[in-house]
């Protein structure tokens, strides 16, 4: 069987890449409800038509920014080690890509879809709120630094299992077939040339 050649090849790693980055964003919108239905209420309160944090240093906003942060690193953790089983020799580079793009649209993503959440209520709350009177808030980002978390944990798990797990363990002799690139070892180097007729890997079907 020929191997495919360079153009080839590098439209399927193309494709591998735009496949785990479109993956990766689609958990976006989820991972979003998910942070907007756990996170803690955040109190406002209303100085001249204006929402402010009744406790800006208080627990709930930054519980906001943790819940977040806890599920973008679950999230980037599962989608690497996805990529990584699904994977293959030779495709690493573009997973990881898609992993890094992916991970930081699928963040922002969560991070909008989220905030969506009981957006029209809170800011009709506010328009009819008084002076003073506090109304009850959305899930939003204050430390908006965590949305590195999901790119970062993914393509960070992806690294840790290929350097515990290693899908070409040392002393892999490749494929069966006169000449072949990756067969020296042992002191040998297999120069021998390919049988008339074939190419290196065997006779055409």
């Amino acid at each position: 069987m020929r191997r495919p050649t360079g153009r080839l090849f590098a439209t399927r790693l193309w494709v591998t890449g735009a496949v785990a980055a479109a993956v990766a964003a689609l958990l976006g919108p989820l991972a979003g409800l998910l942070w907007a239905w756990i996170s803690p209420a955040v109190t406002y309160v209303i100085v001249q038509g204006e929402p402010l944090l009744a406790e800006p240093e208080g627990q709930g906003p930054i519980g906001v920014d943790a819940r977040f942060a806890l599920i973008s690193l679950a999230a980037g953790v599962l989608c690497g080690a996805a990529a990584y089983l699904a994977g293959g020799r030779g495709n690493d580079v573009a997973l990881l890509l898609g992993l890094a793009a992916g991970g930081c649209a699928a963040a922002v993503l969560a991070w909008r879809t989220g905030h969506m959440v009981g957006l029209g209520d809170f800011q009709d709350a506010v328009r009819h709120a008084r002076d003073g009177t506090t109304v009850t808030g959305v899930a939003d980002l204050r430390a908006r630094g965590v949305l590195v978390f999901w790119p970062v944990s993914a393509v960070a798990a992806y690294g840790l299992l290929e350097v515990a797990v290693r899908r070409l363990p040392p002393g892999d002799r490749g494929d069966a077939g006169a000449g072949e690139a990756d067969e020296v070892g042992g002191g040998e180097l297999d120069l021998e040339s390919a049988p008339t007729g074939g190419d290196v890997d065997g006779r055409e079907p």
